[in-house]
């Protein structure tokens, strides 16, 4: 039985492909682009079956699984999901956002996710046996300035899966969401930024982030473990990410009264002197 793996072109899909592959796993690479899994599939030869799929339209979803029906057996059933292909668009703030951008991350992170799992959950179901691997983001947990609808459909991915685990209570069925942190390496940012490289390449100046391979072997672990056991999530950081300090934002501190002046003893002590000699004048 097969692993598919969605968003299979590039960063952690197909860093995923080659990890699952190298292990002995037979593997269908699914993404938009078929030319990047035609030149892995020249790479990872005949344990890997590119896929052209677009996950965020239905039609493209069906045709590409019915096309596995006629695909050598190995093929034909899935035994684990992993759910990959997903996008951010942009870091504006939310009144500045572009409204296309909100509707293309929720129509792939989250429609095209949804949609994929509930084609192959039933075969899954029927076989009392399989696995889903979301991956979700840090950004799902934590807020951060820009994260807008990308933070959103990643805390959708989040409690999907949870409920996913609570609807499978009974079932011989693993669902873990994988939660990375700040991952260089891969096109991520590149997207994001709308192919600013300059800046995506500022975001992991001076970091020794995590890597594309970090994930894949992370997921390779999931699926070796023994099936009884089930890890429900795991977030990845880099050792240099942390959990930011809660942002308070203060008002501007009003000017400090100016304090009566108090006349000098002095001076009160001679004016008093001048009233005196002026009634002997």
């Amino acid at each position: 039985m097969a692993i598919l793996i969605t968003g299979a072109s590039a960063g952690f899909g197909e860093a995923m492909c080659r990890a699952f592959v190298q292990a002995g796993f037979p593997v269908i690479g699914a993404a938009r682009r078929a030319d990047r899994l035609a030149k892995l599939q020249e790479e990872l030869g005949s344990l890997f079956l590119p896929l052209q799929m677009d996950v965020a339209d239905k039609a493209s979803v069906d045709a590409a699984l019915t096309s596995l029906e006629t695909q050598p057996e190995n093929f034909r059933n899935i035994d684990c999901l992993i759910n990959n292909a997903g996008l951010a668009l942009g870091l504006e703030p939310a009144w500045e956002a572009d409204f296309a951008d909100w509707e293309t991350m929720i129509n792939t992170n989250v429609l095209g996710l949804v949609y994929l799992t509930r084609r192959l959950l039933p075969q899954m179901e029927a076989r009392n046996s399989g696995y889903i691997i979301n991956i979700g983001s840090i950004a799902g947990n934590y807020a951060y300035p820009g994260g807008n609808v990308y933070g959103a459909t990643k805390a959708f991915v989040r409690q999907f899966s949870m409920n996913l685990r609570a609807d499978l209570a009974g079932k011989n069925i693993r669902v873990t969401n994988i939660e990375p942190g700040l991952c260089g390496g891969t096109e991520f940012s590149n997207v994001r930024f709308k192919g600013d490289d300059a800046r995506a390449d500022k975001v992991y100046e001076n970091v020794e982030y995590i890597q594309a391979e970090d994930i894949a072997r992370t997921a390779l672990w999931l699926y070796q473990c023994l099936p009884h056991m089930n890890v429900n999530s795991i977030e990845i950081m880099p050792v240099a990410q942390t959990f930011a300090p809660l942002s308070v934002a203060r008002k501007t501190a009003p000017a400090p009264a100016a304090e009566p002046e108090v006349p000098d003893q002095t001076q009160q002590d001679a004016g008093f002197f001048k009233k005196i000699a002026a009634l002997f004048k």
